[in-house]
């Protein structure tokens, strides 16, 4: 096992979860983003205009880019375990 395989393992792992991570955070800061301009122009103050818009954008990012992002995950899972030999040294 060298320094590079485990360097390159873990950046790829690293690479993966912060795409998944973007993928929920970056539309909920933008519907959070939204809503707050529109609750400042108008001052509407509301905790709940603001929760559920968010819950719903992440529940439909999560449908529509879900496949995808299990399929990401599957692969980083099969990349790690094919390389247990590797690093064990077998």
């Amino acid at each position: 096992m060298t320094p590079q395989f485990v360097l390159d393992l873990f950046g790829e792992a690293f690479w993966t979860v912060v795409m998944l991570v973007t993928m929920i955070v970056l539309p909920s800061l933008l519907i959070g983003l939204t809503i707050a301009t529109f609750q400042a122009a108008t001052q509407i103050n509301e905790q709940t205009l603001s929760f559920l818009p968010r819950l719903v954008g992440i529940i439909f990012v999560i449908m529509i880019m879900g496949p995808w992002m299990v399929t990401k995950l599957t692969d980083i899972f099969r990349m790690v375990f094919s390389a247990i030999p590797i690093v064990i040294g077998l």
